[in-house]
Order: C-alpha cells, then sequence, then structure tokens
C-alpha cells in the first residue's frame, strides 16, 4: 500500500569500495545492511495497513511472527524440493528454450556479486571506469523532489503537480531487474491517469478511498498472473505483442567493447 524503498545499491557500492574483489563479503555486507531493513520496513508496513484497518498492535505482532515462521518452513520446503526433481534448474544453458525455471531473480543476486564484489564499483563507475557518469544521478535523486516543490510553487493552481512523487518514481525502478521497462510505463499510465482523474472529479471519494484503489490495483494484477499462468503457461501458449516485448531494444546484447564484431551488432571505434 505504500514504498519502502531500501538501501540496496548504496550498500553494494559502499562494501565495494572497501573490499574490492570480495563477491561474498560483499553479498554478507547486502543481506545484513539491506534485506534486514527491507523486511523491518515490510513489517511496518503491514503495520500501517493493520492501523487503518482497525487490528490490534499485538495481533498484527503475532501474525507477523506466525506468518514468518510458516514462510520459513514452506520456501525451504519447496527449494530443496525444485532442486532435487528438477535437473539443471537455473542452469539456462542446459535448460529446454521453454522451461520457465530460469530463476530471474537468483541470477540477479549472483549478477550484483560480480559486478559490485568481483569487478567493485571503482572499476565499473569510479576513476578506472567508463560508467563514471551515472554517479551524477545520485545528483538527480536528491534534486528531483525540490523540482517538484518549486513547480508547485510556481503553479499553485495546477493541483495535479503536487501529486508527483518523486521518491516513488525513482524508487520503484530499484525493481526493475528481473522485470522491464514495460512494467513500469504501464504503472506510472494506470496508477497517475486513474489517480488524477478521480482526484480531480471525485476528490471526496478520493480521500476516503485511496487506498482501496491502490488494494484493488494489486490485487487485480495478482489475479491477472494467476489466471494468465492458469489458463496459458499450463499449455504452453505465449502472447507475443509488443507490450510483452524484454525492453524494445534490440541492441541490448550488443558488446560494448571497442572493436568486437559481433553480426546484427555496431562496431565501436
Amino acid at each position: 500500500m505504500n514504498q519502502t524503498p531500501g538501501l540496496n545499491v548504496i550498500t553494494e557500492y559502499i562494501i565495494g569500495y572497501l573490499y574490492p574483489g570480495r563477491p561474498v563479503a560483499n553479498m554478507c555486507f547486502k543481506v545484513y545492511g539491506f534485506i534486514s531493513m527491507k523486511q523491518a520496513l515490510m513489517f511496518l508496513q503491514d503495520f500501517k495497513l493493520g492501523h487503518y484497518m482497525k487490528i490490534p498492535p499485538r495481533t498484527m505482532f503475532m501474525a507477523q511472527v506466525v506468518g514468518t515462521l510458516i514462510a520459513a518452513f514452506v520456501y525451504l520446503s519447496t527449494a530443496w524440493w525444485l532442486m532435487e526433481t528438477i535437473p539443471d534448474i537455473c542452469n539456462k544453458s542446459l535448460l529446454s528454450p521453454e522451461s520457465p525455471w530460469t530463476c530471474p531473480g537468483d541470477h540477479v543476486f549472483y549478477d550484483a556479486s560480480v559486478i559490485w564484489g568481483l569487478i567493485g564499483p571503482r572499476r565499473i563507475f569510479g576513476n578506472l571506469g567508463t560508467y563514471a557518469a551515472i554517479n551524477w544521478f545520485f545528483l538527480v535523486g536528491a534534486v528531483g523532489p525540490l523540482l517538484v516543490w518549486l513547480a508547485h510553487r510556481a503553479f499553485p493552481d495546477k493541483e495535479w503537480i503536487r501529486l508527483i512523487n518523486m521518491p516513488i518514481l525513482i524508487g520503484a525502478t530499484g525493481d526493475m531487474p528481473p522485470a522491464t521497462a514495460v512494467n513500469y510505463t504501464t504503472w506510472i499510465l494506470v496508477g497517475f491517469l486513474s489517480g488524477y482523474v478521480v482526484y480531480r472529479y471525485r476528490r471526496d471519494w478520493w480521500k476516503r478511498h485511496n487506498y482501496v484503489l491502490s488494494g484493488a490495483l494489486d490485487a487485480g494484477l495478482a489475479f491477472m498472473a494467476v489466471l494468465i499462468y492458469l489458463c496459458l503457461e499450463l499449455e504452453n501458449v505465449s502472447l507475443r505483442w509488443w507490450g510483452n516485448e524484454l525492453d524494445g531494444c534490440p541492441l541490448a546484447s550488443c558488446p560494448t567493447a571497442p572493436g568486437v564484431v559481433v553480426e546484427g551488432c555496431p562496431v565501436l571505434r
């Protein structure tokens, strides 16, 4: 029902500078510095929802404790069962092309250990790398909310400007891998337009039911995901259209090193 951005990249960035070339240390620091905080934020998110629903705090806390214990055993059992029953799980080179067991989340975690731990941010985003300009986006993130505030002060009659929440818009991009950019363009389009229309023409309704609308959109997404899986994916039916293509970027897999020749890709000089 709300956004809780964590310290994912920050923790990897810091430990990557302190201990370059040590991917295991990088991931351990990430687990304790980010994931533990992310879990705490999710618990607080549950408490906020429980507060709106008039659920007693002790009851909510016990539900969280029991749910955490059950989830730990269920996750461990499911992972053990999958590893034992599905050969070559998560190994893209050995799996069949239509296999759904590619484990994109695990690959992202592994890639992060290589990028931030083994290689290190200094050799990519520092003085030894070629992407130092990306560090300017830290300044963009800090200035973004200020620009919205200035725009609201300059145009006070445009009430939709103060509905723009830059921390939510920027923070949500942290979940892009393994998701694609298409997920976020549809989210911004539906969320912003529906919120603006309801706020503009039914303001009293918006003040009372904005959380209900947010929950309805999330629930609808979950129901459609289950429905598509049961009706299409189990029958090996896939829908290919511009909305579910990976990124719409055919050159994303091309090499970036100069002088490397690959068919269909530009050669950098």
